[in-house]
């Protein structure tokens, strides 16, 4: 399989996935703010996990293009990977329509704590197939935004038992630490001849 495929059969998943939560919006039933207020939450959670998808399908686009050739390890990487970001509707739904209740909201950091250790994994997998000379090692260095990613989600995760907004602001805090351009990929990427 050529990395063009790999890379398609991605987007075409997390397109999938988007369509699925934006379907998820109900209309609200009355014309007036009072009637939007009460989809509020569910509203909050879609933008939320909308952001977190757009994050990844970037990171996964630039990460792709650090590649020549697929194998198999890769394959079922992404596969893994893909696994855990199709969880996040359903978890995106639950979360939204309980008004952040706390059950829900540990889920919620449970996926997106599985969907950063399987990027990591697919990460790894992707170095190591390029050898001891990985032009993506060399461009992610030690990878410290994804290391602090799943350390916050981790944390996270038991607080949503104690204090559920604590945790929705970790999870926004982290959106947001990956909504700053990183660079590292386009630099190498433009700096080769």
């Amino acid at each position: 399989m050529t990395k063009g495929r790999l890379e398609s059969f991605s987007d075409g998943v997390i397109a999938i996935l988007i369509t699925i939560m934006v379907l998820e919006l109900k209309v609200p039933h009355g014309a007036d703010f009072e009637a939007l207020e009460t989809l509020l939450p569910v509203f909050l959670t879609y933008v939320l996990s909308f952001v977190f998808l757009g994050i990844y399908w970037s990171n996964h686009h630039h990460m792709l293009h650090m590649m020549e050739r697929v194998n198999g390890g890769i394959l079922w990487a992404n596969l893994h990977l893909l696994f855990w970001l199709s969880l996040i509707p359903f978890v995106t739904g639950w979360m939204g329509e309980n008004h952040f209740a706390s059950f829900p909201t540990a889920v919620y950091g449970t996926v997106l704590l599985l969907a950063a250790i399987a990027y990591t994994i697919l990460q790894t997998v992707i170095v190591r197939h390029q050898g001891p000379k990985s032009k993506l090692r060399e461009a992610v260095g030690n990878d410290f935004k994804g290391k602090l990613s799943m350390f916050l989600y981790a944390v996270a995760i038991p607080i949503a038992f104690v204090q559920q907004w604590v945790s929705d602001a970790i999870y926004v805090a982290v959106a947001l630490i990956w909504l700053v351009p990183d660079h590292r990929i386009e630099s190498k990427l433009t700096s080769e001849p």
